[in-house]
C-alpha cells in the first residue's frame, strides 16, 4: 500500500508535466478531441520546428474560418530561456563570491555589529517582494539600468543571498574548530583556511545553496516584468506569460514552448539533484 500510494502521488504530480510534453508533439486537433485521439495522427515535431526556425506547421496552414491559431510570440521562448540562464548563472556566481566570505565571517570571526547585521540580512528576506517592487524600480530607473540584465542580476542577488548566507553560516558552524586550529598551526591564513579547508568540507551546502539561488532567479517573474521591456531582454517567465495570455496561440505550440523553457533548468539540476538536496538539508539541520 505504501508503494502504491507513492506511485499514485508521483503520477498525480507528474501527469500535468507529461501532458505538456506529449502535447508539444501532437497537432492541435488531437489534443482537443473528446474522447482523446492522441496517437491517431502520430507524433510530429512541427511545433518545435516553428519555434526554432519559423517554419509554419502543416496543421496551421489552413485559410479562411478554419485557420488554426498560431502566435509569433512563442518564437521568443529560446531567446528568453537564454536570457534567464545568463541572469540565473550570474546570480549563482555572485551568491558564491559574496555569500561564502560573508558566511565564513559570521560563523568564525568576531566584529562589531556581527549579530545585528546577521539578523538584518536573514530577516530582510521575509519582506514580501511586492513591497520592494516600486523602490527597486525607482533605483534601477535612476541608475539608467532599465531593460538591462545587469539590473536583474543585482536584484536577484539581493533577494537570494540571505538564504545562501544563512545555510552556509549554519554549515560552517557545524565544522569543528579544531580543524581550523590545526591549519593555523601550519601557518595557513584565514583565506587559505577558507579556500583549502572549509570550502571542500562545505561543498554539498555550497552546491545546494547556489542551485537554489539559480532556480529562484530562473523562475522569478515580478522584477523581470518591471525591469525588462523589450522582447530581446525579457526573461522566460515574462515571455511565457505573454504567450499564455495571447488568445491567438494554440495549445500545442504553448506546450512545445513550455517544454523548451524548462530544459535548461532540468539539464543543470537533474544530474546533481540528490547532491543539491543533501546539501540543503545538511546546511539547515546542522
Amino acid at each position: 500500500m505504501i508503494y502504491l500510494s507513492a506511485i499514485v502521488v508521483v503520477g498525480f504530480a507528474l501527469a500535468p508535466f507529461m501532458w505538456v510534453i506529449l502535447s508539444g508533439f501532437l497537432p492541435e486537433v488531437a489534443i482537443l478531441t473528446v474522447p482523446p485521439e492522441w496517437f491517431r495522427s502520430g507524433l510530429i515535431v512541427d511545433n518545435y520546428r516553428y519555434i526554432l526556425t519559423g517554419e509554419i506547421p502543416r496543421a496551421h496552414e489552413v485559410g479562411g474560418q478554419l485557420r488554426r491559431m498560431i502566435s509569433e510570440e512563442v518564437r521568443h521562448v529560446p531567446r528568453a530561456a537564454l536570457n534567464s540562464s545568463v541572469v540565473a548563472g550570474a546570480v549563482l556566481l555572485l551568491n558564491w563570491l559574496l555569500g561564502v566570505p560573508a558566511a565564513y565571517a559570521y560563523a568564525r570571526l568576531r566584529f562589531p555589529g556581527r549579530v545585528a547585521t546577521f539578523y538584518f540580512i536573514t530577516v530582510s528576506r521575509l519582506i514580501p517582494a511586492v513591497a520592494l517592487a516600486i523602490p527597486y524600480f525607482l533605483i534601477v530607473q535612476r541608475l539608467g539600468l532599465l531593460d538591462r540584465h545587469f539590473a536583474l542580476i543585482l536584484i536577484h542577488t539581493a533577494l537570494t543571498i540571505p538564504f545562501t548566507v544563512l545555510i552556509l553560516v549554519l554549515y560552517f558552524r557545524s565544522i569543528p574548530v579544531e580543524i581550523e586550529e590545526s591549519a593555523q598551526l601550519d601557518g595557513a591564513s584565514r583565506w587559505a583556511i577558507l579556500r583549502k579547508v572549509m570550502l571542500p568540507l562545505a561543498l554539498p551546502s555550497l552546491v545546494g545553496a547556489g542551485l537554489f539561488a539559480f532556480m529562484l532567479s530562473y523562475s522569478e517573474f515580478l522584477f523581470a516584468l518591471l525591469v525588462t521591456t523589450s522582447e530581446y531582454s525579457r526573461t522566460l517567465p515574462v515571455t511565457l506569460s505573454s504567450v499564455a495570455s495571447n488568445p491567438d496561440v494554440s495549445w500545442s505550440l504553448l506546450s512545445a514552448g513550455t517544454t523548451l523553457a524548462v530544459l535548461p533548468a532540468l539539464i543543470l539540476v537533474w544530474p546533481i539533484w540528490r547532491y543539491m538536496v543533501r546539501g540543503l538539508v545538511s546546511g539547515s539541520l546542522n
